[in-house]
């Protein structure tokens, strides 16, 4: 359509005439599509539009150009808000709730709102959740927690131990297992309802980034704070998509409408301050079987540090792209070296202080 408004096949035509096409097909468009075009033109100050932001915004893609575009414009957006709805059934029900509940902006709401189509679903919190945590614990170890008053608690290939730090998927594996009933139950109501609206929001890539690097940093904080402890446990992961998620809520308070955050994020700060309290006992609790002590807590630290740095950022930036954020590339670049520092400690740090390390399993 837009090919007869630019006979010289430049890829713009004039707002007047993008308007007038929009009033001309008014009744073919989605109505919040049509908000966003009538703000397109109206922020546009050059007095043109570009063929291409029309079609990412009929195809579902947002570039950073027509973002831009709208948040300086004027915000026509506002004349409805996406919670006055009505006549909505429960799917999109639910979709509007999980818009509420993890983005700030009315534009960004109504835009994951009109695109977002459950296919993919969020696919790996729910694969780590049932897989890793039930399956495993349930089918291979026989029995669904790994409890540490067990003789063969450290008997396993995928725990980390100080004596088997060389066997790199350790740093990694360790989540498969976790120290009590109580322990692996607040991780996977914690994992569940944070994380799978998290990752429905903004996607499967973003979301297993900042759960797996706040797994690895949990387990290299343990190897070099807490250097004679064995770690089990998804804590690392799931405070890292928590904290990240809680961090981006305060930091955008006026903007997100949930019900009851307040509550919400007390009852959350509750749940990770006892599993966390519990873990710190534990550790400094004597050993069922010494001289290996219990699981460290530093797990926990290194995935709320990654959390308020990477998983911010990656949170505040719906559908940017990240490579365009210089916050991002600081953080990043903080966590490659913590991580470069981890490994060259792991392998020099051990025997220059000449640590009385437990005895492997």
């Amino acid at each position: 359509l837009l090919s007869q408004f630019d006979p010289d096949n430049t890829g713009y035509i004039s707002t007047e005439k993008f308007r007038a096409l929009l009033q001309r097909h008014s009744s073919e468009l989605d109505p919040h599509k049509l908000e966003v075009l009538l703000a397109l033109a109206d922020s546009n100050s050059e007095g043109r539009i570009c063929y291409q932001d029309f079609v990412n915004l009929m195809s579902n893609k947002r570039s950073n150009s027509f973002r831009q575009a709208i948040l300086q414009g004027n915000r026509r957006l506002c004349s409805k808000a996406l919670l006055e709805e009505t006549g909505l059934s429960l799917s999109q029900r639910l979709i509007r709730h999980v818009a509420y509940e993890t983005l700030p902006r009315e534009i960004d709401r109504k835009w994951y709102y009109d695109s977002y189509t459950c296919c993919p679903p969020p696919w790996f919190m729910i694969t780590i959740t049932i897989v890793a945590f039930f399956l495993y614990n349930g089918v291979v170890l026989d029995r669904f927690v790994l409890q540490v008053s067990h003789p063969l608690y450290l008997k396993n290939a995928l725990l980390y131990h100080p004596q088997l730090r060389a066997q790199a998927w350790r740093y990694l594996t360790y989540i498969f297992l976790h120290a009590g009933i109580e322990h692996l139950g607040l991780n996977v109501v914690l994992q569940l309802l944070v994380g799978v609206p998290l990752e429905m929001v903004h996607g499967a890539a973003r979301i297993s980034f900042v759960y797996v690097a706040g797994v690895v940093a949990g387990s290299l904080a343990v190897s070099v704070a807490d250097m004679r402890a064995p770690v089990v446990g998804s804590s690392g992961g799931v405070y890292a998509l928590v904290s990240a998620h809680l961090a981006n809520i305060v930091m955008n308070w006026s903007g997100m409408k949930c019900q009851f955050k307040l509550l919400r994020m007390a009852v959350a700060l509750i749940c990770m301050s006892f599993e966390f309290g519990r873990a710190v006992w534990l550790r400094f609790h004597p050993s069922a079987y010494p001289p290996c002590p219990h699981p460290s807590f530093m797990a926990h630290l290194g995935g709320v540090m990654v959390g308020i740095t990477l998983g911010v950022i990656i949170l505040r930036n719906y559908e940017q792209r990240l490579q365009d954020q210089t916050l991002w590339w600081i953080f990043l670049s903080i966590y490659i070296i913590f991580v470069l520092f981890a490994i060259f400690w792991n392998i020099f740090a051990y025997s220059l202080l000449d640590l009385k390390l437990p005895p492997p399993p």
